[in-house]
């Protein structure tokens, strides 16, 4: 399962990882985004248009093209961990965490017992790896081949992160920008990151590196992501499809009607 999982694949061979961020439903959309040449497809459903049937359409469309899929959930909440597992997701991202006791509960939620307390029965998830597990072998290797990931975007989180680095099945922080920023005072606004901001993703990104954990990063282009990666982030988004959309059909129609050309500044 873990040579399967392509996310977990890139950690383990030491090299940074590109993925593009599913935020419009639809098996179609998975798809194109799957064969775009990242390593993986984040379902999001949180801040995306996206419910647990488009979840559930979208995971398998993203596994199916050998790219990761991997679901933001909504909320710190333990049912909705099981139902993006369940549904076969190598990796579940976590808004919003504050503290390291939620770290922990996340821990327990993503794991099969004697690790964590994750119920067993889903005979989806095996699907969703090549070659298909037992369930035997999903139950065996489950622990090990799936990602358990954490936002840092809170004041709470920040101030504890390396605490939170430091939790045992915790895989990634993944620093979300725009409510890191807005949760310590420097918001981005028209695109501007304020220094007290770049601090506080270098603490994130020191943090994890002192704990032996991996570090990823939001981005909104892949002029963005290229900065974050000579940085040395291990997973990077490199476009969201609804913006990527919004701005590609801006851009062709100023060129149609000679018009001029969208800017990108300010955006997501």
């Amino acid at each position: 399962m873990q040579a399967s999982n392509r996310l977990k694949t890139a950690f383990s061979q030491g090299r940074q990882s590109l993925g593009m961020w599913q935020m419009l439903p639809g098996a179609n959309v998975s798809r194109l985004l799957a064969r775009s040449g990242v390593d993986w497809v984040l379902v999001d459903c949180e801040h995306g248009n996206i419910d647990d049937g488009a979840m559930h359409d979208a995971v398998p469309a993203i596994a199916a093209l050998g790219a990761s899929p991997i679901v933001r959930i909504p909320d710190i909440q333990s049912w909705m961990v099981k139902r993006a597992l369940d549904a076969g997701a190598h990796g579940v991202l976590v808004p919003l965490l504050r503290t390291v006791e939620q770290a922990k509960e996340l821990v327990q939620a993503a794991k099969f017992p004697p690790v964590g307390r994750r119920g067993f029965g889903s005979p989806l998830s095996p699907e969703r790896f090549h070659p298909m597990p037992t369930f035997t072998e999903y139950l065996q290797q489950a622990n090990d081949a799936l990602l358990t990931m954490v936002q840092i975007e809170t004041r709470e989180a920040l101030e504890a992160v390396d605490e939170i680095a430091a939790v045992d099945g915790i895989d990634v922080l993944f620093i979300g920008p725009f409510d890191l920023g807005n949760n310590i005072g420097h918001p981005i606004l028209n695109g501007v990151v304020a220094p007290g901001l770049k601090a506080a993703i270098a603490k994130t990104l020191a943090a994890c590196r002192k704990s032996g954990k991996k570090c990823g990063i939001y981005s909104t282009s892949g002029e963005q992501a290229k900065v974050f990666a000579d940085q040395g982030f291990d997973m990077i988004s490199v476009a969201a499809d609804y913006t990527a959309l919004d701005f590609v059909l801006k851009q062709q129609f100023s060129v149609a009607s000679g018009g001029a050309a969208p800017s990108r500044t300010g955006s997501y």
